[in-house]
């Protein structure tokens, strides 16, 4: 496998993307995020991407010269209209937007509406974490999975993903889908020729199967059963109805290069503990809990593992495929 330095992978998908349509803005602020996942050891959700990206840039599923705006607001409540784009600079002005108002206000709540496919949701909590500040995020995606008890495909796999500071060391940093896994996984596994375990998917007949071609087009499965199942319905009407994005069932696969434009929804929550308990009592009890964590031999904490691949990818650089590779210089050639 090619090995690329963070800084050249990420030039490499921004030329690509800009090649595709994507404004200048769009195009980094995609592929700054594209990359951080790949180096976090996240392929289904890096530069594997930009070649999916690229084709809805190209066939008008996202509108390339789009910029995100403030379309609804209040004290500590905003909705950011990405305008039909590339979902990562809507959300980093979501975020934004939040940390400043939850400084003035203790807490605020930003949503995001006409927006496609987010990336890594705990991407977009770095800023919170770094503004000292408890953050949760929450999207949606085209339909995958069923409701509790069902076979049709109904809910996204809708991650959920949420950062604590700390006072002395990195943050905690959890990132979560309510599939069993990620939908990306199969989009990988197929590419591979690899067959998937069974308990991922169900295919068009709502049969188990390990063929992730045939689980692409069934549903996938949620975390838990139904309590999975019923925590994507939480998800799913924070970032719709309160935003007036589109449900799940109304967008078009992203694993399809024709189809309309998702117009998904995402939200962030964003608390400053200063106004509650104070940051000092905040932080007592953070590093309390993950003592007893630490004392139970076996146990991580999470982001751990993320933030120790992110230090090896900056130090010996990032490995993708051969054929994404390939794949990426001919579209950057173009």
């Amino acid at each position: 496998m090619p090995k690329f330095t963070s800084d050249a992978l990420q030039a490499l998908a921004t030329q690509v993307l800009a090649r595709a349509g994507a404004n200048e803005d769009m195009a980094r602020a995609t592929a700054r995020a594209l990359v951080y996942a790949d180096a976090r050891g996240l392929p289904s959700h890096g530069v594997a991407r930009v070649l999916q990206y690229a084709k809805h840039l190209e066939n008008g599923r996202a509108d390339g010269a789009a910029r995100p705006v403030i379309a609804a607001q209040r004290a500590a409540a905003l909705l950011v209209d990405a305008r039909c784009g590339l979902a990562f600079p809507a959300c980093a002005l979501a975020v934004d937007e939040a940390v400043r108002r939850a400084g003035t206000c203790g807490a605020a709540f930003a949503g995001v509406t006409n927006s496609h496919h987010f990336g890594v949701a705990a991407y977009h909590l770095e800023a919170v974490a770094a503004a000292t500040m408890v953050g949760l995020a929450f999207g949606n995606s085209p339909s995958a999975m069923p409701a509790a008890g069902g076979k049709r495909p109904l809910f996204g796999t809708n991650p959920i993903a949420a950062t604590f500071p700390r006072k002395d060391a990195a943050p905690i940093l959890a990132d979560l889908s309510l599939s069993e896994v990620a939908r990306g996984r199969l989009m990988i596994a197929a590419n591979e020729g690899r067959s998937i375990p069974l308990g991922w998917a169900l295919d068009a007949d709502g049969r188990p199967t390990t063929d992730p071609a045939a689980g692409m087009a069934g549903a996938m499965l949620p975390m838990g059963g139904a309590k999975g199942a019923v925590l994507a319905l939480v998800v799913e009407l924070l970032v719709t109805a309160l935003t007036g994005a589109a449900i799940g069932s109304e967008a078009s696969s992203f694993f399809v290069d024709q189809g309309n434009r998702p117009c998904l929804g995402q939200a962030f929550l964003v608390v400053d503990p200063a106004a509650l308990a104070g940051r000092t009592t905040y932080f007592a009890r953070v590093e309390t809990l993950l003592a007893d964590i630490a004392d139970d031999p076996g146990t991580r904490i999470p982001g751990a593992r993320r933030a120790l691949l992110a230090r090896q990818a900056q130090a010996d650089g990032i490995d993708i495929p051969d054929a994404l590779a390939q794949a990426l210089a001919a579209l950057a050639k173009r």
